[in-house]
């Protein structure tokens, strides 16, 4: 047996190993990758061959630029930003006030936090689904049957006083970086969520505007936010397997910051496509919830993870939705004759319940929510 197989049969050996992480397993120098890990042939990225449904070319996000809102093009980037939410589910946010150097910070202690000794990550390892801080790998690494090369670590947001003393203190700047960010995110989170609002034609920002109109825009200051920072070391083999399955985000908006690395593909008019990394930028897309809350005029859109053999890739991602407690439904405003009601109320508790009894895949969860 050559001396990589045989470092192989060790980690084929038991279900533990593959519960430490893809990390782990990169640190102790796999050179193949694990069966746990490798797909069906139906749901391998195939991005190397003629597949009909994987796109060649690479795709650049519709840009809004958050600075616009303020001035005389405010009416043109509502239409933009409605054409994107309609037609891609996704777009990228330029100009948006969040300083380069918080970007950069909380980029470097993430990848110091995944830096650390495997004993110093694993103390954050939870089975709990609403654990203030989870480290783990995978999707949902106790409902997979097979696999996604990926580790995270997630953080609950909100309120931030009592969820702060959970989080990781090595490194010793982890918590203070990370709460510049979370609170950055949430302000940029919540103007563009204003303007979302008013291109559904449920938020007015000039001085007209009803308690309703700030009542809508009052539930999202209080709302959820959840940081993930996902890790994608090198891959053996990434055509075997993947970083993220095809899925849907839970929630309103989510708020991704990605390295320099491509990995990102969404599913547009049927074809996986690249989504091109841009600097200092933001992509943004629109979750389950803006897509009940919609009665389905903005789409959340499939999305995956590629993951490649040379280069590991770091990304960190907001999600913000309303309270955990509220029900989120279609908007009332959004209801007429031409436009019945399309999905059930919904609540986090909701969504707990449906990704704990099976495993999660592409948008099961929102179809689970429709109305026939």
């Amino acid at each position: 047996m050559s001396p990589p197989a045989m470092a192989m049969a060790n980690y084929d050996a038991t279900e533990s190993e593959f519960q430490k992480g893809v990390k782990h397993l990169f640190e102790n120098g796999v050179s193949k990758l694990p069966n746990k890990y490798v797909l069906p042939v139906s749901d391998r990225p195939n991005e190397d061959k003629e597949q009909p449904n994987v796109s060649k070319s690479n795709l650049k996000l519709p840009i809004i630029d958050i600075a616009e809102l303020q001035g005389p093009n405010r009416s043109h980037v509502l239409n933009s930003l409605s054409s994107a939410c309609e037609e891609y589910g996704f777009f990228q946010v330029v100009n948006h006030g969040i300083p380069i150097e918080v970007i950069r910070s909380v980029m470097d202690v993430s990848t110091r936090f995944f830096g650390l000794p495997y004993e110093e990550r694993a103390k954050y390892m939870s089975p709990d689904m609403v654990s203030p801080v989870r480290y783990g790998t995978s999707l949902n690494q106790t409902k997979d049957t097979v696999f996604c090369w990926r580790d995270f670590l997630k953080l609950v947001c909100h309120p931030l006083a009592d969820v702060l003393p959970h989080w990781p203190s090595s490194p010793p700047d982890f918590r203070e970086l990370a709460t510049t960010y979370v609170k950055e995110t949430k302000y940029l989170f919540l103007r563009i969520t204003e303007a979302i609002l008013e291109s559904l034609g449920l938020w007015r920002a000039t001085q007209d505007k009803t308690p309703e109109d700030d009542e809508i825009l009052k539930q999202f200051h209080d709302g959820s936010q959840l940081m993930v920072v996902n890790c994608f070391p090198p891959c053996p083999e990434p055509d075997l397997t993947l970083g993220m399955p095809p899925h849907s985000d839970y929630g309103f908006l989510t708020l991704l910051l990605q390295d320099e690395v491509q990995g990102l593909q969404i599913q547009y008019k049927g074809k996986w496509i690249t989504v091109e990394p841009m600097a200092n930028s933001f992509v943004v897309n629109v979750g389950d919830h803006l897509e009940i809350f919609s009665n389905g005029r903005y789409k959340s859109v499939l999305h995956r993870v590629l993951v490649n053999p040379s280069k590991p890739r770091l990304s960190v991602a907001t999600l913000h939705s309303l309270p955990f407690d509220c029900m989120v439904g279609p908007s009332p405003k959004l209801i007429d004759e031409a436009n019945p009601r399309r999905y059930k109320d919904t609540d986090f508790a909701t969504f707990l319940e449906h990704i704990s009894s099976c495993e999660p895949k592409k948008k099961n969860f929102l179809e689970s929510r429709k109305l026939t």
